[in-house]
């Protein structure tokens, strides 16, 4: 059976995995971190607070967390190397850096979004932007209140699929905020906007919109088991990979 360590099981994301590996005929929990208490049950598997021990007892790790929890997990990682998937968002230039270092001493998959729907959204974005050069690009992304980064990293992946199809730098033309008298839209501008409410597990909408006519391609996520169930598909195909830097879309051999 395959050693899974979960970091951040108190998590919403976290306490899915936990679940969803409780019947699982190829992986089990071997260890679970958390901060505080977890008010799971885990039978076999060590709950601790000490990343040492998270890391000892797993074959491969995956975390969902914050950026500065995945931070402490990395640089543990560089000193006791194993495979990490990983799904926080929000990373920082740094934090993304040390991710690269530990995918050149063993397989990192690092995906914004773990599901099957948004990989294939990516694709009909870049294959959208690329044949309707002449529309503009609104993103929209709607989350729950508890939700810290904005945009969310998945609406930002997808602007990245836009703008690179139309050879773009997205850090040139990326709109996130509009208010006044701003002047005329500019024609190579991805506007990428966040909305937060309630209990909304996400939702994107890629629009492309010319005079006469428009496209939304939009997803939804209903649950969250939809990210867990993906992470774990994931640290299956993972564990067999050479050293390196891996999406979701490899994964999935899109």
């Amino acid at each position: 059976m395959l050693k899974i360590g979960i970091y951040g099981g108190s998590g919403r994301v976290g306490s899915l995995l936990i679940k969803n590996l409780q019947n699982d005929d190829v992986a089990r929990v071997a260890a679970v971190h958390v901060l505080k208490g977890i008010e799971l049950e885990v039978p076999g598997a060590v709950v601790t607070n000490d990343l040492a021990t998270l890391i000892e007892k797993s074959e491969v790790i995956i975390d969902f967390t914050l950026p500065e929890g995945t931070e402490a997990l990395l640089e543990a990682l560089l000193e006791n190397p194993k495979p990490l998937v990983s799904g926080t968002t929000g990373l920082s230039q740094h934090q993304q850096n040390l991710m690269i270092e530990l995918s050149k001493k063993v397989p990192v998959l690092y995906a914004t979004n773990m599901s099957l729907g948004i990989a294939l959204l990516k694709r009909l974005v870049a294959m959208t932007s690329e044949k309707l050069r002449d529309f503009d690009i609104e993103i929209v992304e709607m989350h729950h209140r508890y939700k810290k980064d904005a945009p969310s990293g998945t609406a930002l992946t997808l602007a990245e699929f836009a703008a690179k199809a139309r050879g773009l730098d997205l850090d040139k033309v990326r709109v996130s905020g509009r208010d006044g008298n701003i002047g005329e839209r500019s024609k190579d501008e991805i506007g990428v906007f966040a909305l937060r409410g309630g209990d909304i597990v996400g939702r994107h909408t890629v629009g492309f919109y010319n005079d006469g006519e428009f496209i939304e391609l939009h997803h939804t996520a209903t649950s969250r088991d939809t990210f867990a169930k993906g992470a774990i598909k994931a640290a299956k195909w993972l564990v067999s990979q050479e050293a390196g830097l891996y999406s979701i879309d490899d994964c999935l051999g899109l």
